[in-house]
């Protein structure tokens, strides 16, 4: 009985000090989206996608105005134009739609990639900040707000504080 004695304080004095070293569980949540639009760097690389996308549609402007004026060029030819001639103006024309369609697909994927790299930098910053203000804090998790099913009361809203580590006024 003696020794049943012991292992129950033994065990009892383990199970105190562990709840007693326990520490609470802090967490954080942020809108992640709501975040990387109200970085500075955020309004300087849309004007530079915009500028891209520009130079890229008057290219597709180029490129359909000059459609258009073979399809007027071929409205022309009249009815007394040999088949060969017509034959020729008809796969030039298809040639252009071809290049256009391209063109577009390729203008499509290179927006993409633009915004890709012009926004990686800034996505990196944030996510910076976040790492650093989670850990100044000491929580244990940062979830995305814009993901989340419920959250507590006592869970953390760094986005103040991710605004104020990265120097964004109100």
């Amino acid at each position: 009985m003696n020794n049943l004695s012991k292992i129950a304080a033994i065990l009892l004095f383990v199970v105190a000090s562990a709840t007693a070293n326990a520490q609470t569980l802090k967490f954080g949540h942020i809108e992640f989206q709501a975040l990387i639009p109200i970085m500075p760097e955020y309004a300087a690389a849309q004007t530079e996608l915009e500028k891209f996308q520009q130079d890229l549609e008057e290219v597709l402007t180029e490129l359909n105005e000059g459609y258009q004026q073979k399809l007027a060029e071929f409205e022309q030819l009249g009815t007394d134009v040999s088949d060969v001639r017509r034959t020729a103006k008809v796969t030039e024309i298809q040639e252009i739609g071809t290049r256009i369609e391209n063109y577009r697909t390729s203008a499509y994927q290179q927006i993409e990639q633009k915004q890709t790299e012009l926004l990686q930098p800034i996505i990196e910053k944030a996510r910076v900040a976040i790492e650093e203000v989670a850990k100044a804090q000491s929580l244990v998790y940062v979830f995305d707000s814009g993901l989340l099913l419920y959250k507590s009361n006592s869970s953390i809203d760094v986005l103040p504080l991710v605004r104020e580590k990265l120097g964004i006024s109100q």
